[in-house]
């Protein structure tokens, strides 16, 4: 062998040896970093018009661009977008927001029971993964009636969820029919427990025999939603949704911009929270990825 050639043979194991640490590296890097998904937010402007009989419609802007910001400040890689129950059934402005951001971010829609399967699946194309019933306030729906049970072969055909906004001792009723239907379901807001009540209010108590059906995700968002003891009581209840459920069941929502609770609450609060209320770094990290492929990112 030359001692060109022994030089080539030198140089090209070194070349190798390069490779093999860039391989190694970006492979531990793979493994290791998690996406850190916030799965309740919701954007608006001024602007758009209001669905009529609102209970409520807020006096400021929420901008998709102020979203995003929230995200990056945080750490946080994906979102998703509520559609707003002030909104109604007006899905435009959360499907232009998606577009915009190139798959950052996915969303939830509100739809009317009598909407097309091309409206569907033109949000589908949009980013948009499933419905929302927020329920607060309303009747209670007849699941087994013609329009609600073509409108859920339509979302379990797609692959879609269901998240409901509604006190625990409805969902405990509700959650079995809708999984009978075959979807997806996911509870809002660690499923509203009777604020006087707490954890043992035997709506959550019921609540939490459905992790058992493994049809159900729980989100782990807006402690103050459940009363002025808000974050106690969601210091309560992460243990014995975590056992009920699992980790991978559990979702983390910031609920940017808080509406009606804007004066006491912020992003960074909420996401800070989450530190205490699960201390343990890989646990955390697990809640946060847990939404990847239900969120389809």
């Amino acid at each position: 062998m030359t001692s060109v050639q022994r030089g080539l043979t030198r140089r090209q194991f070194s070349v190798g040896l390069a490779s093999l640490a860039t391989a190694t590296a970006t492979r531990a890097m793979s493994e290791t970093t998690l996406p850190t998904i916030d799965t309740h937010a919701h954007v608006f402007h001024r602007g758009l018009k209001l669905a009529p009989g609102r209970r409520y419609a807020p006096d400021y802007d929420a901008p998709l661009s102020l979203y995003l910001e929230q995200l990056d400040h945080n750490g946080m890689s994906n979102g998703v977008l509520v559609q707003p129950s002030f909104l109604g059934t007006d899905n435009s402005y959360l499907v232009e927001c998606l577009k915009q951001t190139s798959g950052r971010l996915r969303g939830i829609a509100v739809v009317d029971l009598a909407v097309s399967a091309d409206e569907l699946h033109a949000l589908d194309r949009a980013g948009v993964v499933g419905i929302r019933l927020n329920l607060v306030g309303q009747p209670l729906p007849d699941l087994t009636a013609a329009e609600w049970k073509a409108l859920l072969a339509q979302v379990k055909a797609m692959g879609w969820q269901v998240e409901i906004q509604r006190n625990a001792s409805d969902l405990a009723v509700l959650a079995p029919q809708l999984i009978d239907h075959g979807v997806t379901v996911v509870f809002d807001h660690y499923a509203l427990p009777d604020p006087k009540l707490g954890v043992a209010d035997p709506g959550f108590r019921s609540v939490l025999k459905l992790g058992a059906t493994k049809k159900i995700w729980v989100k782990i968002s807006a402690p103050y939603r459940n009363g002025a003891a808000g974050e106690n009581f969601a210091k309560e209840a992460y243990p014995l949704l975590r056992n009920a459920y699992g980790l991978d069941r559990l979702l983390w929502g910031s609920d940017w911009p808080h509406t009606q609770f804007e004066a006491a609450q912020t992003y960074e609060k909420n996401r800070q929270f989450l530190d205490v209320l699960i201390a343990d770094p890989s646990e955390r990290a697990q809640v946060l990825a847990s939404p990847y492929q239900l969120f389809r990112f």
